[in-house]
């Protein structure tokens, strides 16, 4: 009994990293209205204290994941918590905008560390039922850590300001990691490590010069040298790391499993479905803040309501879909947020909190019915030996969607609200949003398409 109260113990230990990254990425959400205007920058430049953070997390997972194999889990786990904990103090402090930038990056290094080696902590710590439980635990905990960061972010942020949000992921990480160090065991699992340090050289080279061109298209010119120089770049280390993933026998992404429509299709829909929502997470406390006027703690709670909405109906989901399958969910959820993007479409200066709630709500839902079934077809359509890799491509999936979903989002809004300048700025703003709102529909249908496409009466 002792032996596996502690066992509980880890594992809470390791869900702990988990919670604080969700935590971080909602409250910073938020905050991005609050940080532009403190820091003196655009949207479009404030952008990158989300888009830096999740590239960073991105690339090196597939790093981290060698790492944790090759030394002791307990020392890799608490690295992972200390230097989440050093980035988070240094962003509290940060003088300027490109320090914020940098030490957002430090954050981002320990959550890959923490995001790569926590799943196999836990399977190892427990098998069949208490497995599943587990793994239950640490979905509502993640889906905790979504609904606390609104709330307490916009009341730190609108009582004691922007900076003070990261003050929790310090003291939790730190916390953490000293815990870590003492209870998580080793779990060293094999000696040879292998890992492909040019294909990972030439995906993050790939990935950042999209992401740049993306961001920086507009004020550029989508046609000067610079943008141009990008999309050259971005095709030929896109095509180098594809060519060489294809021929050596450790790859970072296995292509060969691209031939399996459900895997394929599916992780196009999990993007698109995170780029989808990210439409909204986004744009929807920038028209609260700035069009509507509430505070940081007000704009906190109406968010609330679609995490809330989305971890009451995500468990329920999940069991629909084991017993009948994802058809139907799949196709329910993507529909979802297209009806939810079509009311937020219709907001302006007269909206009335009740109507920001309930197109919450339904945004919640929506998420609710999709992720849990859509991830589980896509881990069913892979052999058993494949799993590990699957889902690490399908956690790339996922964190390319945020990553699109806020360097278009924020690209489209500044583009439009620009173009609209002739006007009021409270005129700009709404057009720019509804437009932005629009694209975030044709996510939102690429979503659903791919889905129905995927998902089939087996899946």
């Amino acid at each position: 009994m002792k032996n596996e109260h502690i066992k509980w113990t880890i594992c809470l230990i390791i869900i702990l990293g988990n919670f604080i990254g969700m935590l971080d990425s909602t409250t910073i959400q938020l905050a991005l209205y609050q940080i532009s205007i403190g820091l003196d920058i655009s949207l479009s430049k404030a952008q990158w204290v989300i888009i830096a953070y999740m590239l960073v997390l991105t690339v090196f997972l597939p790093f981290f994941g060698k790492i944790g194999d090759l030394y002791p889990k307990n020392k890799v786990y608490s690295v992972g918590f200390f230097t989440f904990s050093i980035g988070a103090l240094l962003c509290t402090f940060s003088p300027n905008f490109t320090l914020l930038v940098i030490f957002r990056c430090i954050e981002a290094l320990g959550a890959s560390i923490m995001l790569a080696n926590g799943p196999a902590v836990i399977s190892t710590l427990f098998r069949g039922e208490n497995r599943g439980k587990a793994l239950g635990i640490n979905g509502s905990l993640v889906a905790a850590g979504g609904l606390l960061g609104p709330a307490l972010g916009g009341m730190m942020i609108n009582f004691f300001g922007w900076r003070t949000i990261f003050l929790p992921a310090f003291i939790i990480s730190f916390t953490g990691g000293i815990l870590s160090y003492k209870l998580v065991p080793s779990y060293i699992r094999r000696k040879v490590f292998k890992f492909d340090y040019k294909g990972f050289l030439y995906f993050t080279i790939a990935l950042c010069a999209l992401l740049l061109a993306i961001s920086e298209g507009y004020s550029w010119g989508w046609k000067s040298i610079r943008i141009i120089s990008l999309g050259i770049l971005t095709l030929i280390f896109g095509s180098l790391f594809y060519f060489r993933d294809k021929k050596i026998s450790y790859p970072m992404i296995n292509f060969r499993m691209f031939k399996i429509k459900t895997f394929t299709f599916g992780n196009i829909a999990v993007m698109t479905s995170y780029m989808t929502m990210f439409t909204n997470a986004i744009l929807l406390p920038l028209f609260l803040q700035d069009i509507l006027k509430y505070n940081a703690f007000v704009t906190g709670l109406l968010i609330l309501p679609y995490s809330l909405a989305s971890c009451l109906v995500a468990p329920f989901a999940g069991t629909y879909a084991g017993k009948h399958g994802s058809k139907i969910l799949t196709r329910i959820g993507p529909t979802i947020y297209i009806i939810a993007l079509l009311i937020f479409t219709s907001f302006g200066i007269h909206t009335k909190q009740w109507q920001v709630v309930a197109a919450s709500i339904i945004m919640g839902i929506g998420n609710g019915c999709f992720q849990s079934p859509s991830n589980t077809a896509i881990m069913t359509s892979v052999k058993t030996e494949e799993v590990g890799i699957a889902s690490g491509i399908l956690s790339l999936s996922r964190n390319m969607g945020n990553i699109l979903g806020v360097a278009i989002t924020i690209t489209l809004f500044e583009n439009f609200k620009n173009l609209y300048q002739n006007g009021s700025y409270q005129s700009a703003f709404l057009s720019a949003y509804h437009l932005t709102m629009a694209f975030g529909i044709v996510f939102g249908v690429t979503c659903l398409t791919c889905a129905i496409i995927a998902y089939n009466d087996k899946k």
